[in-house]
């Protein structure tokens, strides 16, 4: 991942980076569209990225500049959006020591919220609250035919309701995993998995590891002797 990127296409074809990182517009503005839902960010915005996120990009400008830093455990933040008001000094201060810029940058955002514009967003945003929805229900709640749901959303997330659903599910599984002690039998009946096999599969399909491994790193991580994977 480069620190400094200049987008000079239109957009950027969808993709996953394994490591956390915030994406800081230094200039111009772009769409991003992927695991978080859609958002629209300009010169002064941060975007930050949890592990295993996938999204695409549709650049307003040619020439977009944005500033890439990678998050490390201690300076983890949940995904979403931020602002901050003087992004030229946070690059300034990447050109001498990344850490320091990644200090300056998590102190110095002020956290905002997308707004939902149209149906694919609401889709997106009732999939993530709840990877169990059904979308033959919801298209019909919302007066859409089920192609027009899965052809217009999968023009928008580059993915299927259905694809976009599972990310959504396997994702919440492996923050249950890291962050609660709750068997690993409950939380996949908690969101809607088949079985517990199911939910290993999915995770193992997002991340390269199944749940065992990231329960095993995560309380090693707290007691100090676990492995970041």
């Amino acid at each position: 991942m480069r620190l400094r990127q200049i987008i000079r296409s239109s957009s950027l074809a969808r993709h996953v980076h394994a490591e956390a990182y915030a994406s800081l517009v230094l200039s111009g503005g772009y769409e991003e569209a992927g695991d978080q839902g859609r958002l629209t960010v300009n010169a002064g915005d941060v975007v930050f990225h949890d592990r295993f996120e996938a999204h695409l990009d549709r650049s307003f400008e040619m020439g977009t500049t944005v500033l890439n830093l990678s998050l490390a455990r201690r300076h983890h933040q949940p995904p979403g959006t931020a602002r901050v008001t003087d992004p030229d000094l946070v690059a300034r201060v990447a050109e001498r020591s990344g850490r320091d810029a990644v200090h300056l940058l998590v102190s110095s955002a002020r956290r905002w919220r997308r707004q939902s514009s149209d149906w694919p967003d609401r889709l997106a945003d009732a999939l993530l609250a709840e990877p169990c929805v059904s979308l033959r229900e919801w298209s019909q709640e919302n007066g859409l035919a089920p192609w027009t749901v899965s052809r217009g959303f999968s023009q928008v997330f580059g993915v299927s309701p259905e694809a976009f659903r599972a990310r959504a599910r396997a994702r919440r599984a492996l923050r249950s995993i890291q962050e609660t002690e709750m068997p690993l039998a409950t939380i996949a009946a908690e969101l809607g998995f088949a079985d517990q096999s199911h939910m290993t599969r999915s995770v193992k399909q997002l991340t390269g590891a199944g749940p065992r491994a990231w329960r095993w790193a995560a309380n090693g991580f707290k007691t100090g002797t676990g492995s970041a994977l």
